[in-house]
């Protein structure tokens, strides 16, 4: 039995190879380095992203977003139209339990509940007229990383690596640092679909060994390096007699990508070289263990984008009250996981600014969606995906900045609406990338982030 593959190659002199590949636009004698630098479309703002992706759903009216109606209103029924929830176990309106203030020359009102990143104030555009696809986890991770509520397309962060590839050959494009918290959704999130497979986000743990398999196992570098050109010998015959096999080039790309890692990723992941001044800044001593968690993932981000990695994500840590995801006792909840990640991401802020590197890092905090105004029972909410608050800043973004408005209790969007199609479109925009052509060819269209939608958001660009 011979494969399709085969039979178009044997047959007709090989003919019917030639115009599949043709077909498909592969190039028959083999593609350049998948990795490599490429030109952008355009002039670029950002040569990188961290996506500080906060899992489970910030709630925007006890954040970003004041809402001093519901204050006025606490306890009472809602009065306006409550859509479907997940749990229907719809409460009173709740007011938010944090004060908010103003802070910095822009005066951007910030709760309580994020102390450190109100400092940076000046420097975040604050999007509070963000909305999701679906209003479960699953679904609206999937849009949130792909643009597409079914698992299987590529992720942003494929798709930056695809139009850019890194500025670093001896490490990955595409960096999740995991902190231990499996999203709804599964680790698929950060996937790199139909993409080839060398653009899928690599694992790093936080903490050592932030990858297995990094230090040698041979006696010698040499002979590791007999070992890898044998495989690539196997692999290579192989792909020839398919004649261009994507996955067996994606295989021995990533075979040497693995072996160069092995000298880079030890430095580059030992944050025990910083200065006790950064160390102290970020919250590596804090007393509560998921700060110092998150604070060393934001210091191997910053290390990372130092290095040239295209695109960093950070997921948050397990065992502050089931992440964001707060349908009952939001103040334990959401006030442990504010307290695992606010000093830490103002940290990399200033770091990245003190160190010149913030105009050219694009720092996006978000999760898949917010939350309710009313109460989930009596002391909780559940997920809203009608409007909530998400951040930008760095990197090509206007500092000091709010755009688009939810009602007057949070709930729905009523000025500027965005989804996560434009939200993708600004990213790539400012990486010098022009969405609507980064396309790839696959099930006989070209598809892209943003399917056809996404617009570009001057008032939020410097």
């Amino acid at each position: 039995m011979i494969t399709r593959r085969e039979f178009l190659q044997k047959s007709a002199m090989g003919f019917g190879t030639l115009a599949l590949s043709g077909t498909m636009q592969q190039d028959l004698l083999g593609s350049t380095m998948p990795l490599y630098p490429k030109t952008p479309h355009f002039a670029p703002k950002a040569r990188s992203v961290i996506f500080l992706y906060m899992d489970g759903g910030v709630s925007q009216v006890d954040s970003f977003d004041p809402k001093p109606q519901l204050a006025k209103e606490n306890g009472k029924k809602p009065k306006f139209k409550v859509d479907p929830t997940v749990f229907n176990n719809n409460g009173n309106i709740l007011k938010s339990p944090w004060e908010f203030k103003h802070y910095g020359e822009s005066g951007i009102p910030i709760s309580d509940l994020f102390p450190h990143i109100a400092s940076c104030a000046d420097d975040l555009c604050i999007i509070r007229s963000m909305t999701a696809f679906s209003p479960n986890h699953p679904n609206a991770n999937y849009a949130l990383h792909s643009g597409h509520i079914l698992s299987g397309r590529p992720s942003m962060g494929a798709w930056a690596s695809y139009g850019l590839g890194t500025l670093s050959q001896n490490l990955p494009s595409y960096v999740v640092i995991h902190g231990g918290q499996v999203p709804s959704g599964g680790m698929q999130c950060f996937g790199s679909g139909f993409l080839p497979a060398n653009h899928q986000g690599s694992i790093f743990l936080s903490q050592h060994p932030v990858l297995n398999n990094t230090s040698f196992q041979e006696s010698s570098a040499n002979l590791q390096r007999k070992k890898l050109e044998y495989l690539g010998e196997m692999d290579g015959a192989l792909e020839a007699r398919l004649s261009h096999s994507e996955a067996i080039e994606s295989a021995i790309q990533n075979y040497e990508l693995a072996y160069r890692m092995q000298m880079e990723v030890p430095d580059v992941t030992n944050i025990s070289n910083e200065s006790e001044v950064t160390k102290k800044l970020y919250g590596i001593d804090a007393p509560y263990q998921n700060t110092r968690s998150y604070a060393a993932q934001c210091i191997m981000a910053r290390r990372l984008v130092e290095r040239g990695v295209r695109f960093v994500e950070l997921t948050i840590n397990p065992g502050n009250g089931d992440r964001w995801d707060q349908h009952s006792r939001l103040v334990d909840g959401h006030q442990k996981n504010a307290m695992a990640v606010d000093q830490p991401i103002a940290a990399l802020i200033k770091d990245l600014k003190s160190r010149g590197l913030l105009d050219s890092t694009l720092l996006v905090f978000s999760g898949e969606f917010g939350r309710t105004p009313f109460a989930q029972g009596t002391n909780g909410r559940d997920h809203n995906p009608q409007g909530f608050s998400m951040w930008m800043a760095g990197g090509g973004i206007k500092g000091g900045k709010i755009y688009g408005a939810t009602d007057e209790y949070g709930y729905r969007v009523v000025e500027n609406k965005l989804t996560v199609h434009d939200m993708h479109a600004n990213m790539l925009h400012l990486l010098g990338i022009d969405h609507t052509r980064l396309t790839y060819r696959f099930s006989g269209r070209d598809i892209r982030l943003t399917d056809v939608h996404g617009e570009i958001i001057p008032e939020i660009l410097a």
